[in-house]
């Protein structure tokens, strides 16, 4: 079985760290490590954050780094740190089945797959986000389909950081990992250069990650948001400009 480095971001992340990290203690098989990467943190993220990896079995090597601000060059830092064979990158906000780390090591076993991901269901404390899933789940198909044709039928899916991506880190850095000059769409962005190498593919499990944003603007405001941003990238539109309707919300 391959080792797996999970990598996660986080920044102000104190209401969401400690439930994300408590359900890692629950992975059979464990990942080889766990590394939480702080932009800055002003609130409890940091000291969540080793609190919780107290509880770890001492088999799984946990860090916490600290880096600037930004989500690529986050997760960069914490793929130059990690130690294993395959990169997971986990958002502080999302939970994973149990048995992910098998999930992972068996799609992965397939040498013309280069890179995974999760199907995402979006849910808060007191409901779940049927129709934002839905269009989440479909966007991994059309996305590619409709902006780039020839490379669809070659096997590129549009994966997003809350599905839970996962990918060789030999692949990872041929590719020069994740384009820190992206304020957003980074993922999508990895997702086009790394399916030169092979095939993206979608794993038929769910991870769950928070709808704050969801619960924070409404539906209709939401996906509104999201099919913007999502056109206007794939045609081209700088991400400094789309960014600008992606506010950070905790």
């Amino acid at each position: 079985m391959s080792s797996v480095s999970i990598i996660i971001p986080a920044l102000n992340e104190e209401t969401s760290l400690g439930r994300t990290l408590r359900q890692l203690t629950l992975l059979s098989p464990a990942p080889k490590e766990i590394i939480v990467v702080d932009g800055g943190s002003k609130d409890e993220t940091v000291k969540i954050a080793k609190s919780s990896f107290e509880s770890f079995s001492p088999k799984i090597k946990t860090k916490i780094l600290s880096s600037y601000p930004g989500r690529s060059v986050q997760m960069n830092y914490g793929a130059k740190e990690a130690v294993g064979d395959i990169l997971c990158f986990l958002h502080a906000d999302t939970t994973v089945p149990d048995d992910v780390i098998n999930l992972i090591d068996k799609t992965l076993a397939d040498p013309t797959i280069v890179c995974g991901g999760f199907i995402s269901l979006m849910t808060g404390s007191q409901t779940t986000r049927w129709v934002t899933s839905l269009h989440n789940y479909l966007k991994t198909y059309y996305a590619p389909l409709l902006f780039k044709p020839y490379m669809f039928f070659k096997g590129l899916r549009l994966l997003f950081g809350d599905q839970v991506m996962f990918c060789r880190r030999d692949d990872f850095w041929d590719c020069d990992g994740f384009d820190e000059a992206l304020p957003i769409m980074e993922d999508g962005d990895l997702c086009r250069r790394i399916a030169q190498k092979g095939r993206i593919f979608l794993v038929n499990r769910v991870v769950q990650s928070s709808d704050r944003r969801v619960a924070k603007w409404g539906s209709w405001k939401a996906n509104a948001i999201y099919l913007y941003i999502g056109f206007l990238w794939g045609l081209g539109v700088d991400t400094n400009y789309l960014k600008k309707f992606y506010r950070d919300i905790r």
